[in-house]
């Protein structure tokens, strides 16, 4: 039998390769297992295009570089060894147009030496691996692009969601037993793994790669541990993304960076190639074979693991030239846009959803560029979601400030409403929030207590869950974590045992399932026809109000914010069908940690119109409240009567006095002081 790997197949591959057009790089790049005249061992080939000569030296052979083949001008350089075995540990010598000599990882490598230590390591990949998550992928194509089903995502670090005694990080294994059963009890849709691929330094998070084709030693290398996370998330109806870096990479010598000892996979311009801000290097994203390296990268994950989807990291950066700090230059056209990196996005998104739909790609992109999630051939990107990182930052910065401040900064909070639908959103509140001193979530919160700061915590995490736009939270917002997070240790789990904490966690998994179970939330989060506004103009009171429409006409949130202490007696609020509405949710109540252990459950309407609605009910509006109803039972197909004048103030029926004496002892009938 004949080595498949042979130097023709090879140039052939080079030809795509070297147009940017073939995305199945990793077969034949790399280390690969070979047979060559009866004896088996592994092909191991590069792409260093202007190296005077490549070697290759390993385990196998003592670590003296034996010469590689130039494959004629491709560019590539290629070796067999019937030494090499699986799990040796090899290196590229790449000897400059100056007779310089570096020492290389290989690009494709399947595996790395656990950091400090540099060598590639020889791995085979699992491509017999037994998946049977047929219905779950059925199920997610069947869905589309979550448009109008709910789409909750849970951040996730691999190595510091929970530790060991000893701080050791779980294994894969470890998490699919602990990890998949928490995020469904709790009531998320997804998982998002922050980067897997192998990275040397554990401060960066992973967002400064220096193995593409890789898992992270130190989160064991091995695929099928992997495999098997997302195979089992998906029998449990969980489904499983992956942040991705392909804006920018490690500037470490033995990695990526003038690999050939000139720009090989960066740019030649050292302005362009030169990242300042994060101390990295960007790929230019004109280069054909860097297109090619790069989708088949995305091709690899997504396909080969059953990903369903990407983040794809700092999307920014790659659409414009001066995003970074330092000297830049226009393109051609005199503006700062960056046209080969606005090309390789949409290719990208071009090939991933040509071969499935379904697949999610999701933006992190905190500019005002017009078009990240149109149809590249409506011109745009072709994200199916955008962070909305304006919402983010107006959102926190609004909850940070002493309620007695908020009335004068309503506009920040109410701006987002000109822009909630020029895109199709997530709604982040991801690790970057929780990181270099901007204290944790539950740490912005303003209060002279911790139930004050709960309360806070409680108005914002129900606010986000009800506007539209899909989801995520970083682990750890979820149980009210005080400290910032720290990538080198486990969360704060023992929190729980605190008062506040296990009541905001019970909080936020009823929160998350009412999001899945009510169409309100989520069917039209990406139409104007999914909210109508009530209150958006209240900066006295400071309280926001708005109806989210669901499928049907009885698929109804109404709901209200009160950002201020003050509970508001006698709040009329506009509806649109007459008949009962009930509480769906009060923040206040004492189940959450608030100070409410008893309230009035259903409100029937009263024939005036309020709010631009027919017809409107009187509540109590707890303070530092969010507070929910939906419809019961109700008449959508009732003419409202004829008034001779639209009232909007308090009202004298039977149901303001019934209300009204409801309320008179409420201190002593329905609360609870803690």
């Amino acid at each position: 039998m004949g080595d498949k790997l042979t130097y023709d197949n090879i140039e052939h591959n080079m030809y795509f390769f070297n147009h940017g057009t073939n995305f199945a790089a990793e077969k034949f790049l790399g280390a690969k297992p070979a047979t060559l005249n009866g004896e088996e061992g592994y092909r191991f080939t590069v792409w260093a295009p202007h190296a005077k000569s490549v070697g290759l030296a390993g385990e196998f052979n003592d670590w003296q570089p034996e010469p590689m083949e130039a494959v004629g001008e491709t560019g590539a350089w290629t070796l067999f060894s019937k030494d090499a075995k699986q799990w040796d540990m090899y290196k590229f010598t790449i000897e400059d147009q100056s007779g310089n000599i570096h020492w290389k990882q290989d690009p494709f490598a399947f595996a790395f030496e656990i950091p400090p230590l540099t060598a590639s390591v020889i791995q085979d990949f699992p491509y017999d691996y037994e998946w049977d998550d047929q219905d779950w992928i059925k199920q997610r194509k069947d869905k589309g692009n979550y448009e109008h089903d709910a789409l909750s995502i849970y951040e996730v670090h691999q190595s510091s969601w929970r530790t060991h005694a000893d701080g050791s990080a779980y294994s894969f294994d470890e998490l699919a037993d602990e990890l998949i059963p928490y995020v469904k009890k709790m009531g998320y849709t997804h998982i998002e793994f922050m980067p897997l691929t192998d990275h040397p330094l554990d401060a960066s998070w992973g967002y400064q790669t220096s193995g593409y084709f890789s898992i992270a030693g130190r989160y064991n290398h091995d695929f099928e541990p992997l495999m098997r996370f997302i195979n089992r998330a998906h029998h449990e109806g969980i489904g499983v993304l992956v942040d991705w870096v392909p804006s920018h990479f490690v500037v470490n010598a033995d990695s990526l960076a003038l690999y050939d000892g000139t720009p090989t996979y960066e740019y030649v311009d050292p302005d362009r190639a030169r990242n300042i801000r994060w101390g990295t290097i960007n790929f230019d994203l004109g280069k054909p074979q860097v297109r090619s390296f790069l989708i088949s990268n995305a091709l690899f994950w997504l396909e080969y693991f059953h990903f369903d989807g990407m983040r794809i990291d700092a999307v920014s950066n790659m659409l414009y030239l001066d995003y970074d700090d330092g000297p830049w230059k226009p393109n051609r056209y005199g503006t700062n846009k960056n046209l080969e990196g606005i090309d390789f996005l949409q290719c990208l998104n071009e090939e991933v959803k040509g071969r499935d739909p379904s697949l999610l790609m999701i933006a992190e992109e905190s500019s005002v560029f017009e078009g990240v999630t149109k149809p590249v051939k409506e011109g745009g990107l072709g994200f199916d979601y955008k962070w909305n990182m304006g919402w983010m930052n107006d959102t926190l910065e609004f909850f940070s400030l002493d309620p007695i401040y908020r009335s004068y900064n309503y506009r920040r909070i109410t701006f987002t409403f000109m822009y909630m639908f020029s895109e199709h959103y997530v709604l982040p509140f991801s690790h970057d929030e929780v990181v270099h001193g901007k204290h944790s979530i539950l740490g912005r919160m303003p209060g002279e207590s911790r139930y004050n700061q709960f309360a806070n915590l409680r108005v914002l995490s129900g606010y986000k869950m009800t506007y539209p736009g899909k989801k995520l939270t970083f682990m750890g917002n979820e149980i009210g974590v005080y400290l910032e997070w720290r990538f080198y240790e486990g969360l704060e789990w023992d929190s729980l045992e605190r008062e506040y904490n296990s009541e905001y966690h019970h909080y936020i998994q009823t929160i998350n399932h009412l999001y899945q179970e009510k169409s309100a939330f989520y069917y039209q989060d990406l139409s104007q026809d999914g909210i109508t506004f009530l209150e958006a103009d209240d900066p006295d009171q400071t309280i926001i109000g708005y109806i989210r429409n669901g499928e049907h006409k009885t698929d109804k949130a109404i709901c209200l914010f009160n950002f201020t202490p003050v509970e508001r007696d006698h709040y009329r609020i506009g509806v649109p069908y007459p008949g009962t509405y009930r509480v769906l949710l009060n923040s206040e109540m004492n189940e959450f940690g608030g100070k409410w252990d008893h309230q009035v459950e259903e409100f029937h309407t009263e024939d005036i119109p309020h709010q631009r609605q027919p017809y409107s009910v009187v509540v109590t509006l707890p303070g530092e409240s969010t507070f929910i109803l939906e419809p019961k039972d109700v008449d959508t197909t009732a003419t409202p009567k004829a008034k001779a004048e639209t009232k909007t103030t308090e009202s004298t029926s039977a149901n303001d006095a019934r209300n009204t004496k409801k309320r008179k002892h409420k201190k002593q009938h329905h609360r609870k002081k803690k």
